[in-house]
């Protein structure tokens, strides 16, 4: 009777991994609106960074019918930007992000069109990579350093996704990447202080294989 009870939870357990669904992809974009508002007793300026192509892959898994989760990497490949009056001085960088999401899908996941909505949470990496020197533009607002920072952060969005074909998908979604400002990578002079939050805009589209 116990063998018989173990050889059905194995059953149970290999019947509900071939029921969930597993999808690959890659999504392609825009990252916009990564910037902060600065002001010192020399002025107003803004710290950030420049808008950028993004590129990224996501795996994900189908938890219920109405419940995806996914691993997703993208890159960035955004300058640093310091930007004053007319004046705007910029730094090669680039940023990496690695994260988790929860998407909770309406309609049936075999239907033609499902909405989502997505939250969850990562990590991301700002690198400065260009070269250092003794005089910077608008240094009176932030330094450009050649290094990096992680960052925990923070993803929120939604989007919608049309089923192509039995093993295909195509989606269209907004994600906003909410992490601390990278204060190692564009540092304050003293007497200046950056706002503590900032939020990437990134609206992307792509194609996904399901297996």
């Amino acid at each position: 009777m116990r063998k018989l009870s173990i050889g059905m939870l194995f059953l149970a357990a290999a019947g509900c991994a071939m029921a969930q669904q597993w999808e690959f992809g890659g999504v392609g974009g825009g990252a916009f609106l990564n910037t902060v508002n600065v002001s010192s007793s020399s002025g107003s300026a803004t710290a950030g960074f420049e808008k950028s192509f993004v590129a990224g892959v996501f795996v994900g898994q189908t938890i219920s019918p109405h419940i995806s989760g996914e691993i997703r990497y993208e890159f960035m490949p955004s300058n640093l930007q310091l930007a004053s009056g007319g004046t705007t001085a910029t730094f090669s960088g680039q940023a990496h992000t690695l994260h988790y999401d929860l998407l909770l899908r309406t309609g049936h996941k075999e239907g033609p069109v499902q909405f989502f909505a997505a939250i969850g949470g990562g990590m991301k990496i700002f690198r400065g990579t260009g070269t250092e020197a003794a005089y910077q533009p608008l240094s009176q607002y932030g330094y450009f350093t050649k290094t990096q920072a992680l960052k925990p952060m923070a993803s929120v969005g939604g989007g919608v996704v049309f089923r192509v074909s039995k093993h295909v998908n195509f989606r269209a979604e907004v994600r906003d990447f909410i992490t601390a400002f990278p204060t190692q990578v564009i540092t304050p002079p003293p007497g200046v202080k950056y706002p503590t939050l900032l939020h990437e805009l990134v609206p992307m589209a792509g194609l996904s294989y399901m297996f």
